[in-house]
């Protein structure tokens, strides 16, 4: 085990990527060598979202998210919100995720009013259920922030893989969100996110993988996973000029404060 602790506050191994054979089993052995004690692993379909459950059961360290990505969104029902409710009662479900926008894929506009709808009500269930939220934005800086102020009033959660500008950052952080970094911090090309990175308060960032998606440098090509949340928090101990230490300590405790993980 590593000297150094820490937590993926983002992953899916409940992706067919992770499929074969005790694929998901030894990525969970190499997280737990690399340090990374725990993981919230993310629903994107409902399909998805139960095969998360169920993981978080079969592997200590594990827990769930549950909820519709946009990618995903459909016209949502009372069942749905009964079934991600009834989801939401088990200690190892930890949060609604991941939900938001994305207008990267669909350029169409009445898919992005479907996905503004699901996203609003999946907002006001994680109310109800007083669970907070990981929150997807994709090409919908605008959008996202407007729902939030509006809509998200009463939520809580973390902006995951953050991809904005520093003024929306600081505005997000000021109405209490947490930022995800993720492995597009270590990328040449990662823009104004190490301006971000600087500048954010520690105690309001997570670092997360998106496994199997995005690997960080030096593992980018490869299929992503929490193992390599690592590289994630050298690279921001780098841009911070601090210790991996100190930045594994604090994200740790961010990780155990929003989603209530012990």
């Amino acid at each position: 085990m590593s000297d150094i602790l820490l937590v993926d506050t983002h992953t899916h191994l409940n992706d067919a990527k992770f499929a074969a054979e005790g694929e998901t089993a030894a990525a969970v052995e190499r997280a737990r060598a690399a340090g990374v004690t725990r993981m919230i692993n993310m629903g994107d379909t409902m399909a998805s979202s139960a095969k998360a459950v169920a993981l978080a059961h079969a592997y200590d360290g594990l827990f769930a998210g549950v909820g519709i990505h946009p990618e995903e969104a459909f016209p949502m029902g009372e069942a749905d919100d009964a079934k991600l409710a009834a989801w939401a009662a088990d200690p190892k479900v930890v949060c609604l995720g991941e939900i938001g926008l994305d207008y990267y894929w669909n350029k169409e506009e009445e898919n992005h009013a479907l996905q503004r709808r699901i996203f609003i009500r999946q907002l006001a269930l994680a109310r109800d259920l007083d669970l907070p939220v990981c929150i997807h934005d994709r090409n919908a800086h605008g959008d996202t922030l407007a729902i939030l102020q509006k809509e998200g009033r009463g939520n809580r959660g973390v902006i995951h893989c953050y991809s904005g500008s520093l003024e929306m950052a600081k505005e997000f952080v000021r109405m209490g969100w947490y930022l995800g970094v993720d492995g597009p911090l270590t990328f040449k090309n990662a823009a104004k996110l190490p301006e971000v990175v600087r500048w954010i308060p520690l105690d309001r960032l997570l670092v997360e993988t998106d496994a199997p998606y995005m690997a960080p440098v030096p593992m980018r090509g490869r299929r992503n996973e929490p193992a390599y949340v690592r590289y994630v928090a050298e690279k921001v101990a780098e841009i911070r000029g601090i210790s991996l230490e100190e930045v594994a300590a604090q994200t740790t405790k961010n990780a155990e404060m929003v989603y209530a993980i012990s």
